[in-house]
C-alpha cells in the first residue's frame, strides 16, 4: 500500500518540478487574473499527467508489475489516479469558469488585452485559432468524466454497466488530450516538461484507442471450455474447472486471471485456485458477490465457451523468512488452496501456518482442504466466526510462536486485512513482511 502511495505522490512531485521548470509564473503586477492563468496551466498539466498514466495502466502492462508488487497494486494505482485525475480536473474547471461567473454577476472586472503576438509557427497559428472548439471540448469532456467516474466508483452500479461505460472512458481522454494539446501553452512544448507530456499523452491515446477497440490483453488470452461446475452450498461458493484448448503460458501460485464466460458481461478478475500442471486444467472458486456471480451457479455449464486472460499478480509467497503464515477470510483462500496443491506435489522447505476464517463453513469444502493441507504438510487452524469468533493478530502471535520471524501472506476482506497489518505491525512486524492482496478492481 504504501509502495501505490509513495508512487501516486511521485508523479504528482515529478509533474509539479517539470512545470515549474517550464513556467516562469510571471504574475504581471499580482492580477487576480495573472494568478488565475498560472493555476489553469498547473491544474491542466497534473490532471492530464495523472490521467493519461492511469490510461497506460489500464493496458494491463505485465513489465511494471515487478516496479508495482502485482497487477491488483497498478489497478489500485489506476484507481487512484483516476480519482486524483477527477479532483484536479474539478480545480482546473472552476478556475476556468469560476472568474468568469464573476464577470458576469459583476463581481469582478475582465482586464484589458491587447492583441495576441502574432504567431511565426504554422501549427501554433492553427492552434490559435482552434482555442475556442478546445475549451468547449474540455468542458463537456469534463462532464462526461464525472458521471463514467461515479459509474465506476459507485458500487451500487452492476460490474457490466461499469465495464460497459468505463470504455467509453477512452473516447473522453482522447477529447481531453485534443483539449490538451491546443490549449497548453506553446512556450512549454520546448522545455522538457513538452517532452514529457507529448510522450505520455501519445502512450496515453495509444492505450485509449486499444480499449475502444477491445484490443487491450489480446497477447495474453487464451480460449477454452467449462469443464466441471460444482456448488458449494454451505459457503455458497462455486467451483468451476475449466479446460485451456489453446495456448496457455502457465501461471504461479497466487496469480489471477480475467474470465469471460459471457461476452456481454465482459471479463471478471477472479484468483486461479488451482496449480499449474501443463495439462490445460485451471479451476476458480467464485463467491456471489454481485449480481452476474450469483446468477452463474443456474446459468453456467460443463462445455460451455470461455476465454481466460492473464496470468497476473505477484501474490507468490516469496520470502528469505523461515517460517510463513498465511491468513484466508472467507473467499480469500482461494491463492492458498492453490499452492497447497503446489506444496503437495513438490514439497516445501519451510513450515507454514495457514489461518482459515470463515462466517459460512461448508463440511466438504473444509474436508477437502484438510486432507490438501495435510499432503502439503501445512498446519491448519480453520476458525468459524459464529463459534471461535473473529480471528486477529493475538490468536496468531498465541498460535504461532515462531510468528516475529514469519512472513504473512493476507487475502480476504481489506478491512480484515488493514487491522491484522497494523496490529501485527504494532507488535514489531516489519511492514515488507505483510504480503496483502488487494483484490479491488473497482
Amino acid at each position: 500500500m504504501k509502495r501505490i502511495k509513495h508512487t501516486l505522490a511521485t508523479i504528482l512531485v515529478l509533474l509539479s518540478l517539470l512545470w515549474l521548470w517550464a513556467d516562469p509564473l510571471t504574475l504581471e503586477g499580482g492580477s487576480f487574473f495573472a494568478v488565475r492563468s498560472i493555476a489553469v496551466h498547473y491544474s491542466g498539466v497534473l490532471a492530464m499527467g495523472v490521467m493519461s498514466i492511469a490510461m497506460i495502466l489500464a493496458l494491463r502492462p505485465v513489465a511494471l508489475e515487478p516496479l508495482l508488487g502485482g497487477m491488483d497494486k497498478a489497478y489500485r494505482l489506476h484507481k487512484w489516479l483516476g480519482i486524483a485525475g477527477l479532483s484536479i480536473s474539478g480545480l482546473h474547471w472552476l478556475w476556468a469558469q469560476g472568474p468568469k461567473w464573476a464577470v458576469g454577476w459583476g463581481l469582478l472586472e475582465r482586464p484589458q488585452r491587447g492583441p495576441r503576438p502574432e504567431q511565426t509557427v504554422e501549427l501554433f497559428r492553427f492552434f490559435q485559432e482552434q482555442r475556442g472548439l478546445a475549451e468547449t471540448i474540455g468542458e463537456w469532456a469534463f462532464y462526461a468524466f464525472i458521471v463514467l467516474a461515479a459509474i465506476a466508483l459507485i458500487k451500487r452500479f452492476p460490474y457490466r454497466r461499469f465495464f460497459q461505460t468505463h470504455r467509453v472512458m477512452a473516447a473522453v481522454y482522447l477529447a481531453l488530450v485534443l483539449h490538451g494539446v491546443v490549449l497548453l501553452p506553446f512556450a512549454y512544448w520546448s522545455t522538457p516538461l513538452g517532452g514529457v507530456m507529448a510522450l505520455l499523452m501519445a502512450a496515453g491515446s495509444y492505450a485509449a484507442v486499444l480499449s475502444l477497440t477491445g484490443r487491450i490483453g489480446r497477447s495474453h488470452r487464451a480460449l477454452g471450455t467449462v469443464e466441471r461446475v460444482m456448488q458449494h452450498p454451505g459457503n455458497q461458493v462455486l467451483e468451476v474447472a475449466l479446460q485451456i484448448d489453446s495456448s496457455w503460458p502457465g501461471h504461479q501460485t497466487g496469480q489471477f486471471a480475467f474470465v469471460t464466460f459471457d461476452e456481454r458481461e465482459g471479463p471478471h478478475p477472479f484468483t486461479i485456485s488451482s496449480a499449474w500442471e501443463g495439462d490445460g486444467h485451471m479451476t476458480f472458486l467464485i463467491k456471489p458477490l454481485g449480481d452476474y456471480t450469483r446468477s452463474l451457479p443456474a446459468t453456467l455449464r460443463a462445455g460451455d465457451p470461455v476465454r481466460v486472460e492473464g496470468p497476473y499478480g505477484r501474490f507468490d509467497f516469496t520470502g528469505t523468512q523461515a517460517h510463513q503464515i498465511w491468513v484466508a477470510g472467507g473467499i480469500g483462500i482461494t491463492p492458498f488452496i492453490a499452492r497447497l496443491q503446489a506444496l503437495a506435489a513438490q514439497g516445501g522447505d519451510k513450515p507454514v501456518d495457514l489461518f482459515y476464517s470463515t462466517a459460512a463453513p461448508d463440511e466438504g469444502f473444509i474436508a477437502r482442504l484438510r486432507e490438501l493441507a495435510a499432503q502439503a504438510r501445512v498446519k491448519l487452524h480453520v476458525l468459524v466466526t459464529a463459534h471461535d469468533g473473529r480471528l486477529d493478530a493475538e490468536r496468531i502471535c498465541r498460535s504461532v510462536p515462531a510468528w516475529a520471524q514469519a512472513g504473512v501472506w493476507f487475502c480476504g476482506p481489506a478491512g480484515f486485512g488493514n487491522t491484522l497489518r497494523e496490529a501485527l505491525g504494532a507488535r514489531g512486524l516489519a511492514p515488507e513482511r505483510f504480503h496483502q492482496e488487494l483484490f479491488e478492481m473497482r
